[in-house]
């Protein structure tokens, strides 16, 4: 990575104040290639809305405000924030929140369709994509860059299925577009990361439809128990965790025909659903 990117990037650190925090995740993405392959993953129009969170010193930012309609970016740091509204005063399709995304109601009817192009800071991946994945208001997209081996686990096939992947791969479809070193980053993270696109995000109603009138909250029950302890298999778990005799549990898989020495990480989406409708009856 060129000298001048990183020595830019520290300028405007000690300018401001800014001292990176590994606890929020704060690694600056430097190269602009890297910027690049994110736009093109995020498939952008003109008339989208985007929202952006951690949005840092606005790398990202300068190329997102240049493609769509409207772009509103949530950064949790406050010396990061005023230095983005410094960055970008006058940029009339940006919006700039201080806030902490977890918290905030900004996915609320202002955002009624939009898309999520974020280099998201590593320690809040999973809560982001329940929060997002779950919402009312759901995205139409998300292109993210995250950690290499989180990417890895959500994109995972059946065999090496873990409830991240369950829960990324029953509400939407994960695929990895590209890995991306770590020394384009500064300062310089630890792991790899990779960006991660999830498309056909289902809706409530979507969800609904696929249940076929199995209890949501129980579907993601049963599977939770199952994963509770790996190295267990699913029988144990269930007995256990659903409160009944182990026979008893052994017998429900046998007449959907698993077998009772299956473990969690073997079972696919229709499988854990066939699953469910059995515990149901």
């Amino acid at each position: 990575m060129p000298n001048s990117a990183i020595n830019q990037v520290k300028q405007i650190c000690r300018a401001y104040n800014i001292n990176p925090s590994r606890q929020k995740g704060q690694n600056f993405l430097i190269n602009p290639e890297i910027i690049e392959k994110i736009i093109q993953a995020a498939d952008l129009k003109k008339s989208d809305t985007v929202l952006e969170v951690g949005p840092g010193l606005g790398i990202l930012t300068e190329e997102l405000v240049k493609r769509v309609k409207k772009v509103i970016s949530v950064e949790l740091d406050k010396k990061l924030f005023d230095f983005l509204k410094v960055k970008f005063a006058g940029v009339s399709n940006l919006e700039l929140i201080n806030a902490d995304i977890l918290r905030s109601p900004v996915t609320g009817c202002r955002l009624p369709v939009y898309k999520i192009v974020s280099n998201l800071p590593y320690n809040i991946t999973s809560h982001f994509l329940r929060k997002f994945l779950t919402a009312k208001n759901r995205p139409a997209g998300m292109t993210l860059l995250i950690q290499k081996e989180v990417a890895q686990r959500i994109c995972a096939p059946v065999g090496q299925m873990s409830l991240l992947a369950l829960s990324v791969q029953f509400y939407g479809q994960p695929k990895i577009i590209d890995f991306v070193k770590r020394d384009n980053f500064w300062p310089t993270p630890e792991v790899d990361s990779a960006i991660l696109t999830i498309s056909k995000i289902k809706n409530q109603q979507a969800v609904d439809n696929y249940l076929a009138g199995v209890n949501e909250e129980f579907f993601w029950r049963v599977i939770k128990i199952s994963f509770s302890a790996k190295r267990k298999q699913i029988h144990n778990n269930l007995a256990a965790g659903l409160h009944l005799p182990d026979e008893e549990i052994k017998k429900m898989l046998k007449k959907a025909n698993f077998d009772p020495k299956i473990r969690a990480q073997n079972l696919s989406l229709a499988d854990w659903l066939a699953l469910v409708k059995s515990l149901s009856l």
